[in-house]
Formats: structure tokens, C-alpha cells, sequence
């Protein structure tokens, strides 16, 4: 397969996390020892020296010409996001939008994108502490701030700081599966994917749980027992306490209902059984505690804003050759080449 060409651009201010994370975790990607999938360039309005957040000088060779010559742009966390980005870089985001090129915005990256228009009627997400100034600034976006990163087309924004990890690891399980991209994430010694989004570190940072209130166990319990039927009641019994008061200890330890986390869970289960096993979708559903296809379709549209099935054409791996249950017989090869282009 041919190496996929990434530029990523470098300016005064960069951040040098967000202008290594393309390189870090893209260069880690490789089907096999020695394969690597990704060749990763910088450039720079003006090629020469850029300082960086950390005041480290970086030689940068390369201008904005290398865009013309890549298939992915990354624009790495805006250093100023309050200062609108050069015309010259704007023509340069608008010629590889009309070339379909895959373009990236990291974190506030997304504001330089939001600039050259590439953002108005597509859905897009940013740093959750400036989603008020986004919202305002950019008003034809379809805004989505709580979750770690977004695809719309040929364009993807990602949310805060590390998230630019999460979502160049969805650009590896985009276009070589979810095989590869779990690999890298194991490299990395990061999670292959994380669930939820960046909602859930504005307002309620999960808590240390008492051992006293037994809600780690009956947690650990739940999620072991998703299939089953997991009542309030039930769940309030097994931590020894009334309704009313687990319904008020849950919500302090975990910021949210006994039924948004089950729901969270169990589509987190879904997610794992469409991943790696043939089961039919209704099976899926039974599995992971929906009961019925259509509650499982309802809730993976609210978590992850896609299909059972069309999640599992995308990131479905094949754990062992030759024909599968039910006449599929399609190999993983086959699933990451139907990837989209990038």
C-alpha cells in the first residue's frame, strides 16, 4: 500500500504537543514491522525557524506548497484563536478542500479551518472552553462540543489537547481498520478508543468512590451483566441502600443517571461484539442488554451519531479465516480496503 503523505502545519506558537501527535501516532501505524502507512512532513507559511509554545526553535523546510503535494493537512491547536487566520493560508486550505484532500483540525485548529469556510454546514467540534466564542464566531457549524472529535465529509476536528491522540488514531482505523489502529494505540499505551466525549471533564470530574457505599462493586458487577435486566431497584438493593438515596450517591460519583451510564456501557458493549465477532445485529442487541435492534440503533445514534452496521463495516476485524455464520464471507483485508480515501 502507498505511504498516505500527511503535512502538518508549524507556526509561531505552536504547540509543540499537538505538532508531534500527527507524527507520533500516524509513524507508529504499520500493518506489519517495517510497513509504515504514513509519511509525515511539516511546512510553514514562511519556511525557516518557528518558535514554538515551549519556546523551542524549529526549522521548518518546507512551505505552504506542500499541501499541494499531501493527501491529509493536520492544522495543529491555533496559537492565538482569537487571530484570524493569513489569507494566504485560507487560499492554500480552500484550493485542498475543492481537491477533496482530507483535511485536520486539532483542538483550536478547527478555528483556522472555521476561516476558510471549509466548516459552514458540516458538523465540528473544538476546545470545550471556547465553545461559546465558536458557536458565535461560526454560527453556520453544526456545533458538537461534547465529543472528542468529529468527521464530516473530508474534514475532522477534534476536541481538547489530547484528544488530537483519539483522533488520529480514527484516522488509522478509517483507512487500515481497527486491527492496526488497536496496535498503535497498545504501542502508544493509550486506549484504542475512548468512550464518551469531552463532556464529561467540563463540570463533573468523576470522584474517587467510597468503598463504604459499594458502588464500585455493584459497578464492576453491571457491566459484567449487561445482558441482564438491571433495574434501579435491583442496583440499589445490591449497594444496600434506598432508591432515593443511590440515585443521588450515583449521580455524585459518575455526573450522570443510573440509565445514561448503562446505556453508555452497553453501547461500549455493542461496540466490542461488532467489532469482533459475526453475530447477527440482533444478537449484538440481546448481548449488550437492548433487547430489541431498534433501542441498540437509537442509542448508538445518540453516543456515537452512526449505525450498528454501518460501525461494524468500518471497523469490523476478522478474528479467523474462512467463511463466517450467515454466508459473510468477507475477510479484514477486504473490510480495510472499502475504508474511505484519505
Amino acid at each position: 500500500m502507498q505511504s498516505t503523505r500527511v503535512a502538518v502545519l508549524a507556526f509561531d506558537g505552536v504547540s509543540l504537543f499537538h505538532l508531534s501527535v500527527p507524527g507520533m501516532v500516524l509513524g507508529t501505524a504499520q500493518s506489519a514491522p517495517g510497513e509504515p502507512h504514513y509519511e509525515v512532513s511539516y511546512c510553514a507559511e514562511t519556511p525557516g525557524m518557528v518558535i514554538s509554545d515551549q519556546g523551542i526553535g524549529l526549522a521548518v523546510d518546507h512551505g505552504l506548497e506542500l499541501m499541494e503535494t499531501s493527501d491529509v493537512i493536520v492544522i495543529p491547536a491555533w496559537g492565538d484563536h482569537s487571530v484570524a487566520a493569513s489569507a494566504q493560508l485560507v487560499q492554500a486550505l480552500q484550493r485542498a478542500n475543492a481537491q477533496d484532500k482530507l483535511i485536520v483540525g486539532l483542538c483550536l485548529g478547527a478555528f483556522v479551518l472555521g476561516d476558510a469556510g471549509l466548516l459552514d454546514g458540516k458538523e465540528a467540534t473544538t476546545h470545550w472552553a471556547v465553545r461559546d466564542e465558536f458557536g458565535r464566531r461560526f454560527p453556520e457549524v453544526r456545533f458538537r462540543p461534547e465529543v472528542l472529535y468529529v468527521s464530516d465529509g473530508n474534514i475532522i476536528t477534534s476536541a481538547g489537547t489530547v484528544a488530537a491522540i483519539d483522533c488520529c488514531l480514527h484516522l488509522i482505523r478509517q483507512r487500515l481498520g481497527a486491527d492496526v489502529a488497536n496496535r498503535t494505540a497498545k504501542m502508544l499505551v493509550t486506549p484504542p478508543h475512548r468512550q464518551g466525549g469531552q463532556a464529561q471533564y467540563v463540570e463533573h470530574p468523576v470522584p474517587q468512590l467510597s468503598s463504604e457505599t459499594h458502588l464500585s462493586n455493584v459497578l464492576a458487577w453491571a457491566r459484567m451483566n449487561l445482558a441482564s435486566d438491571l433495574s434501579l431497584d435491583l442496583l440499589a438493593d445490591m449497594a444496600k441502600m434506598s432508591r432515593r438515596t443511590f440515585t443521588r450517591r450515583f449521580r455524585e460519583a459518575t455526573g450522570s443517571t443510573v440509565s445514561k451510564w448503562l446505556n453508555a456501557e452497553r453501547v461500549a458493549r455493542a461496540q466490542q461484539l461488532l467489532e469482533t465477532t459475526d453475530l447477527p445485529i440482533e444478537c449484538v442487541a440481546g448481548e449488550a442488554g437492548f433487547g430489541t435492534p431498534l433501542s441498540l440503533r437509537q442509542q448508538f445514534g445518540v453516543h456515537l451519531g452512526t449505525s450498528p452496521s454501518e460501525y461494524r463495516r468500518m471497523f469490523f476485524r476478522e478474528m479467523k479465516p474462512g467463511p463466517k455464520a450467515g454466508g459473510n464471507e468477507h475477510t479484514a483485508e477486504s473490510f480495510t480496503h472499502s475504508q474511505v480515501k484519505v
